[in-house]
């Protein structure tokens, strides 16, 4: 029988428990918009107005200086304000965690809660606001935790089932000037979970405790890369003007961070909503040839003016892949990047590459009480032979991983023709053999354990395969110097960012429907990708 501690996960309490619920939005627009307006979320008519809507507006996750200082800034945007925060359960959960005192929070007041206090009053002796903290340590290290240099999620919850999940990353098309380079992260409106909410802070260090500027985006974007194959393609770069007006992007700089080299573009026009191919082997362009790899990484296109980077810039990670690699437009007003089906030089993006592998059914917000009281996700195999997950490139081997959930595959996985695969989260390690038989999957469908936690509000999960390796030389002053480092480069086969705010699929948010998918021919970031329906656990 399946294990009691079951009933309790994924529970859900209802709104009026507190009046309360929790979101994310802008602390301040650089044109003076309404924080209340539609991109925020924040809806004067829904039945929970008459609480307290709980945002992130600020977070410092990659210092500059490499100082050591993190911090979350937060307030209250619509409703009435809140009393005591203890009362209402007011915390920060995921990357962090930190539960805020029985102390009131005021409409529009911003709070700060920081990993080292002294430190924060240290970097920030004008600050006149509340400041919180040091958060909970990492029972993992036994430390002040520490928040991801790499990306991470911070969700923000309440009394009840108001939570929200407000991600942050230092690969595109995340801004990077947020990465140790200055800024601080401003959440500017829209989908929290995605790029394309956040904007890096014009002031240096940022502002906790009030409104922010931040750097607008500009026209220009890093629309299509296609690397280096030899005897076929010697690579090109593609921009993309999505403005009215042509731009001259003569001066402006294209950095490699897999070469960590960048050039400077010697001349150079993108026409008003065209396009404008840079050929990596004409030295007119960059100055001399450059190789464009195919394994991959972080490119990017920063504006300049007067030879001064303005701060506006484009990204774009290249998969590990001898594809080009380009953004979609999804209908939500997000971007999605990856390996193109084919590559369309000098024009628009048509599709992403996908599959062998399918991110198949994802039941993300468990229903309390309901027949699945567990979050799980399966992936299946829509190519017509088996697929190994864990590879051997030249002498090393590694295993396919799932980004967003902490997942690496081991030896002998193998999923064959039309198989699937059950992923369940670690804790569930001593009750896998419970689910099989109570839930009658069938012995050929292997269960995998993950080490993350699927958002109740909505993140990116990605397959990725690996595709190639370098060995690095190790750190000499390292104690493990003499250990064989290796940086992998990976292929995509299938992502989403999926999100309970999806029209049409809310069932899925903890009502006892999972998300399932039913269009293979994309990549899984539209909606209309899938449907809510009951979940089907390992079949």
């Amino acid at each position: 029988m399946l294990s009691k501690k079951w009933s309790i996960v994924g529970a859900v309490a209802t709104f009026a428990m507190a009046g309360l619920f929790s979101a994310c939005s802008d602390s301040s627009s650089s044109s003076g918009d309404d924080p209340k307006g539609e991109d925020s979320g924040y809806d004067q008519n829904s039945t929970e107005a008459g609480g307290a809507y709980v945002m992130i507006t600020e977070v410092m996750y990659n210092a500059p200086e490499n100082s050591a200082l993190e911090w979350v800034e937060l307030k209250i945007i619509g409703g009435s304000a809140m009393s005591d925060m203890q009362y209402f359960n007011l915390h920060l959960d995921g990357a962090v965690t930190y539960y805020f005192p029985a102390e009131p929070l005021d409409t529009n007041e911003y709070i700060v809660v920081t990993n080292d206090p002294d430190l924060f009053k240290k970097t920030y002796p004008d600050f006149a606001g509340r400041l919180f903290g040091p958060w909970e340590k990492d029972v993992k290290t036994d430390s002040i935790a520490k928040l991801s240099n790499e990306g991470d999620v911070i969700d923000v919850k309440l009394t009840g089932a108001g939570d929200v999940s407000c991600a942050f990353s230092k690969e595109p098309p995340w801004p990077s000037l947020a990465d140790g380079n200055g800024s601080s992260l401003v959440f500017v409106g829209g989908n929290p979970s995605q790029a394309s909410a956040w904007a890096a802070s014009k002031k240096e260090w940022g502002n906790p405790g009030a409104a922010d500027e931040y750097v607008s985006p500009i026209t220009v974007r890093l629309n299509e890369i296609q690397p280096f194959v030899l005897g076929t393609d010697n690579g090109w770069v593609e921009l993309y003007n999505s403005g009215d007006k042509e731009v001259d992007v003569t001066g402006w700089i294209f950095e490699s961070k897999y070469k960590n080299a960048s050039w400077t573009i010697k001349k150079g026009k993108v026409p008003a909503k065209g396009y404008l191919v840079l050929p990596a082997d004409d030295e007119s362009v960059f100055g001399e040839q450059i190789i464009l790899n195919p394994k991959g990484g972080s490119y990017y296109l920063y504006e300049t003016v007067g030879g001064k980077k303005t701060g506006g810039e484009s990204s774009l990670l290249l998969a590990a892949s001898n594809l080009s690699s380009g953004i979609i437009d999804v209908s939500d007003g997000s971007t999605a990047q990856g390996a193109m089906n084919k590559a369309t030089k000098g024009a628009a993006n048509e599709a992403l590459k996908v599959g062998p592998l399918f991110i198949d059914e994802i039941y993300y917000h468990p229903m309390e009480g309901g027949a699945v009281p567990f979050e799980f996700m399966e992936i299946v195999n829509k190519a017509d032979t088996a697929v190994n997950l864990y590879v051997t490139k030249a002498s090393k081997s590694k295993g396919w991983k799932v980004e967003g959930i902490n997942m690496e595959f081991s030896s002998g996985t193998i999923v064959p023709a039309g198989g699937k695969v059950l992923l369940l989260s670690d804790s569930l390690v001593k009750d896998t053999g419970a689910i099989r038989t109570d839930y009658k999957i069938a012995s050929d469908v292997q269960i995998c354990l993950y080490k993350g936690k699927l958002s109740n509000r909505g993140e990116t999960v990605a397959v990725k395969e690996p595709f190639e390796y370098d060995d690095i030389q190790p750190d000499e002053t390292n104690p493990d110097a003499n250990l064989a480092l290796v940086q992998w480069y990976y292929d995509w086969s299938d992502a989403t960012l999926y999100s309970d705010t999806w029209k049409g699929l809310e069932e899925a948010d903890g009502y006892g429907k999972s998300l399932q998918r039913t269009d293979y021919t994309t990549m899984g970031y539209e909606a209309s990708a899938w449907k809510a329906a009951e979940p089907t656990v390992g079949k």
